[in-house]
């Protein structure tokens, strides 16, 4: 299944996710997020392997009740600060060799061989350019690995993988954040 994240969505490390007023079941899933280097359209998976610049951490915050509700997922995926990412963009990383977790509040909560995910980067890349041109610069999460639980005001999630880094984010209330007004 590919979904659209917007733009407004991300969020850089340490910043804070923001629970939605009418949000009631806001999740984290911790992923593995491919950063495109080259333009790819209609890319075989061998030729995506060399669209791909580097990989880092994305937490892919979703609200479940949303989420089943919606007849698209743009509301319950790309809400503003549901796209966590960072620290890093590790190129040339053996993300095989590599392990996801994701810890709330201290507490592991996911953690995976990424050599395990159900479909590798350059399939995902390949399969997403046969309708979407990618451009340098643009991302794809992988995916998340088991379950993940429901989030709360003051928790701390962190989703680390070997070879990036450590991606951390705060969770907030949106009356806990000043109004923001768009120009």
């Amino acid at each position: 299944e590919l979904f659209w994240k917007p733009v407004s969505c991300l969020l850089a490390p340490g910043g804070r996710i923001v629970i939605p007023p009418e949000a009631c079941n806001v999740h984290y899933e911790g992923e593995l997020v491919v950063v495109i280097g080259r333009t790819a359209k209609d890319v075989s998976p061998e030729e995506a392997a060399g669209c791909i610049f580097g990989y880092t951490c994305g937490n892919d915050v979703s609200e479940r009740d949303w989420q089943k509700a919606d007849l698209q997922w743009w509301r319950a995926k790309g809400s503003d600060t549901f796209g966590p990412l960072g620290p890093a963009i590790a190129v040339g990383l053996d993300y095989t060799a590599s392990r996801l977790q994701t810890r709330v509040n201290g507490e592991v909560r996911q953690s995976q061989l990424l050599s395990d995910l159900l479909f590798d980067p350059a399939t995902v890349v390949s399969h997403a350019s046969r309708c979407v041109t990618l451009y340098p610069g643009d991302v794809i999460f992988t995916g998340t690995p088991g379950s993940t639980r429901a989030l709360a005001p003051g928790d701390i999630v962190e989703v680390e993988i070997d070879g990036i880094g450590l991606l951390r984010n705060r969770v907030v209330n949106a009356d806990a954040m000043p109004a923001r007004r768009v120009p």
